[in-house]
């Protein structure tokens, strides 16, 4: 088995996360199994508790694992499915050190970072090797080198290595090549330090990938070949790129990377076959149709806050041929300034999930809206029970109907609390969580997007449609097209005889790639692009 340990430098965000699952795309297409793991310093347990602002969006696997939004990208790029393996932070490492010290299985011995630490970090290396039964093994290292907190897992990679045997381990770093305007200049110095740094604590690279505004010349890449000691033909330009992040994989291709890390390995493989992702990027680059989109939320000022959906969204474009432009619309602005003012023009409005009060009025506003002008509206976890909300309102006239979460004492909860949940106390990994089966009804639009009449999906959240007021909002038109297989569970409202008007309980841009895109979201695009020239004839 062959590992590939991606580190960074100089600065966070450098996109390590996407130059792993990168490399993942052209290995899998020279018909190699890979498996991506990302390995994140902090001491929180998972990501589930932080706030969006801190960390972007928690991305949740089929078994219910909360992980980083990176394990987003591995899935995306490639065919992998992951699982709670593929994340691992400090706080699940010592958590794990610390049950075998009350248990006495380290025997009375003082424990220690190394080698009590590091060995654990080692066996989520080995385990995830096994469980995948994978070629290579892509290991992103969280955080930057040099950060206190990350140094346990950059030491376990290092002492991987001296046991993995000779040709069996790549380093591959990802660095930063910033361009001082002023000077008219790209500058190697603190990648020849970051390098120092990773090189202080036992590790040389083998492949420097440089994220660059500007091409890297022939002497620059000499410099950085002769001071970071890393081989010329191994010195990788990652300039930013024009239009997709899916441009990365054929970019990094026609600069040999691939190639390079298959003879670094002694992988004999045929080369990589990137039509079909050449295609995507032509779809991306020159679409035959454009609409614009705008999603309504609390947290859009954070691009990737949203990240999971607005990559479906666009992954529903390519599916229809069609570019698509997408607003992020503040929710508050809609509560200040009317829906009609801040909404016009859109080909369609999409409401994803969330968390807490701020903004919920907007987000009412903007179901109604969609809804009473036949604007195509996708609803998403939250976005779902909006739609609720906003139809119990304005159709049943349930004045004050409201969720829970929002408001206890609302007269009309047509949004409550999972009975599951009535007791839960502890935040972190209660939530309904993971795949969950849905049965759709024969006939519904659901059914005819997926043509499927049983489908699995993925969930994160703890309340859900009230069906003590089923029977109401039946009775008034909305249509309850997906359910949980013993009918207990709204999954899925529409409202018949509109362009578009479908929300989810469940969260399907988790699963939904370039190259397959969401038949949900496809579906919605489709709708959009089609309201929206039936306007402009």
């Amino acid at each position: 088995m062959k590992h590939i340990f991606v580190t960074g430098g100089v600065v966070s965000s450098l996109g390590k996360g996407l130059t792993a699952a990168s490399i993942g795309t052209l290995l899998e297409r020279r018909g190699l199994k890979v498996t991506l793991q990302k390995f994140d310093p902090y001491l929180n347990v998972d990501p589930g508790t932080m706030s969006p602002f801190q960390h972007g969006e928690v991305y949740v696997l089929d078994d219910g694992a909360e992980t980083d939004l990176d394990l987003g990208h591995y899935e995306r790029f490639t065919s992998t499915k992951l699982t709670r393996f593929n994340n691992l932070t400090s706080g699940q490492v010592y958590q794990r050190v610390l049950d075998k010290e009350r248990r006495g299985d380290y025997l009375g011995k003082t424990v220690q970072v190394i080698p009590h630490v590091t060995d654990e970090i080692q066996n989520r290396i080995r385990e995830i090797g096994e469980k995948s039964d994978a070629d290579v093994v892509i290991t992103e290292i969280g955080g930057t080198i040099g950060d206190i907190e990350g140094l346990p897992f950059v030491e376990a990679i290092r002492e991987f290595a001296l046991n993995a045997g000779q040709g069996n381990v790549l380093f591959l770093h990802v660095t930063f090549i910033p361009y001082i305007k002023a000077a008219g200049e790209l500058k190697t110095k603190p990648t020849q330090q970051g390098v120092a740094k990773l090189r202080e604590i036992g590790i040389t690279p083998d492949v420097l990938v440089c994220r660059c505004e500007k091409p890297l010349n022939k002497e620059l890449r000499q410099k950085l070949s002769l001071f970071c000691n890393v081989q010329y033909e191994a010195v990788i330009e990652e300039i930013d790129v024009e239009h997709s992040i899916y441009e990365v994989p054929l970019m990094l291709q026609r600069e040999g990377l691939d190639d390079l890390i298959c003879r670094k390995l002694a992988l004999d493989t045929p080369p990589a076959d990137m039509s079909e992702w050449r295609e995507i990027i032509r779809k991306l680059i020159a679409p035959r149709h454009r609409v614009r989109i705008g999603v309504v939320g609390k947290y859009v000022e954070l691009q990737d806050a949203y990240k999971s959906v607005y990559e479906a969204v666009i992954h529903g474009g390519v599916a229809n041929d069609c570019g698509v432009e997408i607003e992020r619309v503040e929710a508050e602005d809609i509560e200040k300034n009317g829906a009609a003012k801040v909404l016009k023009g859109y080909g369609g409005i999409l409401v994803p999930g969330g968390f807490g009060e701020r903004g919920t009025e907007g987000k009412i506003l903007a179901a109604q809206y969609a809804r009473e002008n036949n604007v195509p509206y996708f609803g998403l976890c939250l976005g779902m029970q909006i739609a609720t909300i906003e139809f119990a309102r304005n159709v049943l006239n349930l004045e004050g109907a409201h969720s829970v979460e929002f408001d206890a004492d609302t007269p009309h909860p047509v949004i409550a609390l999972l009975d599951e949940q009535q007791n839960v106390t502890d935040k972190g990994g209660t939530m309904r969580l993971g795949s969950q089966p849905c049965k759709l009804t024969p006939d519904s639009l659901a059914a005819k997007l997926y043509g499927s009449e049983e489908i699995h999906e993925r969930h994160r959240h703890r309340y859900e449609f009230n069906n003590a007021y089923r029977e109401q909002f039946e009775s008034a038109g909305l249509v309850f097209s997906g359910q949980s297989p013993d009918g207990g569970l709204v999954e899925i409202v529409e409202v018949p005889d509109h362009s578009f008007y479908l929300a989810s309980q469940f969260h399907p841009e988790f699963k939904s790639k370039p190259n397959e895109p969401h038949p949900l979201f496809q579906g919605f695009i489709a709708a959009a692009h089609a309201c929206d020239h039936n306007k402009n004839v």
